[in-house]
């Protein structure tokens, strides 16, 4: 098997009990693929309901440093989406934050 540069970490997290990503998959989840050198996001994916959802967070995401997103995306999320699942967007980025820092082993904790 050829050499793999990057990792895979997917975080979770609810929504409202009447958001319809609740009511077809019972809990919200976000997938990052993280460049293992520079911790750039290089792919993301999420359930939803409406393709556009995907499409948009995908724009905030890939191409971002990925411990860093941690510093603006509670405030980029309040200014530029308004979906209902804005919270389980930033729980489930931490959530996948944690896992990511747990898998690399405190690697990339200090980039800033």
């Amino acid at each position: 098997m050829g050499r793999i540069n990057s990792v895979f970490v997917i975080g979770e997290s609810r929504t409202n009990a009447d958001n319809a990503i609740t009511k077809n998959y019972g809990t919200f989840y976000m997938a990052f693929e993280v460049d293992d050198q520079t911790f750039k996001v290089l792919d993301f994916s999420c359930t939803h309901t409406i393709s556009t959802t995907e499409t948009f967070l995908s724009k905030l995401f890939v191409g971002q440093v990925f411990p860093e997103i941690d510093e603006w995306l509670e405030s980029e999320l309040n200014r530029r989406y308004g979906g209902s699942s804005r919270r389980a967007v930033l729980v489930a980025y931490r959530d996948a934050l944690k896992r990511w820092r747990s898998m690399a082993g405190g690697q990339g904790q200090d980039v800033k």
